[in-house]
């Protein structure tokens, strides 16, 4: 399973512009609690979780440097919170999979070489908090490109077939946009924008999100899948392009997408109080 980038920064993700009344609950039956268990989503979300709380204090010192100590941490905590996080995925996969046929999902991340691939992108994934080691793996990826590597094609491959940077590009922005609205909509200074004024701001940076989002996703995928032999990625690769793979995908995007939408907005309006001089 190849997650959403999401947490790369916890901002990464494609969502709607509106914060829509959620839809009704979707019902979670024993064969989605067999996916979910396939995929180990509930430990891709505490991965994400970890990355949030990361990022939450990344913005502290960006936006409110040398203020909010121990408050931000508990407002962050607040807003990442595990259970809640959790349920919104799984409610948003189900919603997403209703009426699809999800057992060759089941069957394909079950196998030996399924539950491999979801070890490994979960190892990545841990090991990218480390920013020596999240540097080193954009770096191999460039040498490799550099010297013409034959597994250059088949990640490229890879990437493309999920649409991972153009997913998580468009995500970046509309989850900015979603940040942005938080602020405006929490006074913060500085922040009395339009929603166009917040637009023509956003795609101003997408130049800069899509180049760090490529560098991030080639990275990472050459670190999980660096212990595969061709013919299992191309394996992963040709399950990616099944209807099976496909509707797995967009669930996964869509569901994250659910959940980041509100966390982004969460964060903006926490971040406006702590920028007017509240809960200090």
């Amino acid at each position: 399973m190849q997650e959403p980038c999401a947490v790369i920064r916890p901002l990464i993700l494609s969502l709607g512009l509106i914060l829509a009344a959620l839809p009704a609950p979707a019902e979670i039956g024993p064969r989605l609690q067999s996916l979910f268990g396939a995929i180990s989503l509930p430990e891709t979300v505490k991965i994400m979780r970890r990355e949030g709380q990361d990022y939450g204090q990344s913005l502290r010192d960006e936006m409110f440097p040398g203020s909010g100590g121990a408050g931000w941490a508990g407002e962050v905590d607040k807003i990442y919170d595990l259970g809640w996080m959790t349920g919104v995925v799984q409610e948003g996969m189900a919603k997403a999979l209703e009426g699809k046929d999800i057992e060759p999902i089941i069957g394909f991340f079950r196998s030996d070489l399924g539950q491999r691939i979801i070890k490994l992108e979960l190892s990545a994934r841990r090991a990218l908090f480390d920013k020596e080691i999240e540097a080193a793996s954009r770096q191999k990826f460039r040498q490799m490109v550099r010297r013409h590597a034959p597994r250059v094609r088949l990640l490229e491959e890879f990437v493309v077939t999920n649409d991972l940077v153009e997913e998580n590009v468009a995500g970046a922005m509309n989850s900015n946009f979603a940040f942005y609205r938080g602020l405006r909509d929490g006074k913060a200074p500085g922040f009395d924008m339009t929603e166009d004024q917040m637009l023509e701001d956003i795609w101003g940076q997408e130049e800069q999100i899509r180049s760090d989002t490529a560098d991030w996703v080639y990275g990472y995928v050459t670190m999980a899948y660096t212990p595969l032999k061709d013919r299992e990625l191309r394996a992963y690769v040709e399950f990616s392009k099944t209807p099976a793979g496909r509707h797995l995908n967009q669930a996964l995007f869509s569901a994250f997408d659910r959940m980041f939408v509100q966390i982004s907005n969460k964060l903006g309006l926490a971040a406006a109080r702590y920028m007017s001089g509240e809960d200090i």
